[in-house]
Formats: structure tokens, sequence, C-alpha cells
């Protein structure tokens, strides 16, 4: 497994990855996330774009999963990942993680930060085990709570949320 920066010709494969991955989340009482649809190819353009998006490929040079991040309060901030379900449980994630907190900690970039589902097993628990913590909410960067307030206007209260970060 490879990862490298997307090109824009695989900006619809990452939608299909993100579909499949989310489909998991009908398993554990949340169609509503798991019918949800992916960000638009414009949008994952401008991640693409910035060189703020990742994929792991398999041996064919095939994307499997991917990442993609903004700058929040000087960090990068993780605003999603997607493994494809039959690439799952290999370690994918984890690498696209690792890659990208390389490459942010080489360019002096303190920590990385993200949004999950704090009862979630492959969402908070996971993120727990590649080294993130849950951030108390007077940890909470401005940019932190203006992205937890969108996810509250958005619905994805419904659930439990925590945001984390990782040092670099």
């Amino acid at each position: 497994m490879r990862i490298r920066r997307a090109d824009r010709g695989e900006l619809g494969v990452l939608r299909d990855i993100e579909r499949a991955a989310g489909q998991r989340f009908g398993d554990v009482g949340m169609p509503e996330i798991a019918e949800d649809e992916p960000l638009p190819v414009e949008a994952l353009a401008g991640y693409q774009g910035a060189g703020r998006a990742w994929v792991a490929v398999d041996g064919a040079d095939c994307a499997v999963g991917y990442l993609i991040a903004d700058f929040v309060d000087g960090c990068v901030h993780i605003e999603q990942v997607s493994v494809h379900p039959d690439h799952g449980r290999r370690g994918v994630g984890r690498a696209l993680v690792d890659d990208v907190a390389v490459v942010a900690g080489s360019a002096g970039i303190p920590a990385l930060t993200l949004t999950t589902f704090a009862e979630v097993p492959w969402n908070a628990p996971y993120y727990l085990r590649l080294g993130f913590r849950a951030l108390d909410e007077g940890e909470l960067t401005p940019g932190l709570q203006a992205i937890r307030e969108r996810e509250a206007a958005h619905g994805l209260d419904r659930w439990p949320r925590v945001c984390m970060r990782r040092d670099l």
C-alpha cells in the first residue's frame, strides 16, 4: 500500500469509497449517516487542488481509501477519512493518518485535530488507538467550536460527538 496525493481524475472514486464505507453506520443504528451523500466532486476538487487530499492505493494504483484535511487554528484538521470496506482492518486508515502527521509535523504544525462520533467503534475509540485524545469543551479553539456548531446544525449531535487532538 502506498499513500500519495489524490489526482483530480479519481475524485468520483473517493465518493464511491465514502458511500461504501458509510454503509457500516446503518449497522449501528445510524441510517441517516449511512445514507448521507459524500461531498460533491467540486468540493473534493478544492481539497485536491490545495494539496490537502491523500489516497491510499493498492498495487494497481487504485484508490482504496482517502483523507481530506483543512487548516483550523494552526493545526491540520482531518475533515474525512474513509476506507473501502473491502480493504478495511488492514491499517489503511492508520497509514493515511500517520502519513499526514509526518507531512504536518515536518511543516512545523503542532497537531492534528478532528471531530468524530464518540461511541462508534471505528470512530473515537479507533482514533484513541492512533494517539489522539478527546478534548474537553474548555480546550476547543474557536475554529473547532465553529465546526461543532456546523455539525450540530447538520443534525450530527443526535449522536454523541467529540473533538480530538494528536500532538505532533
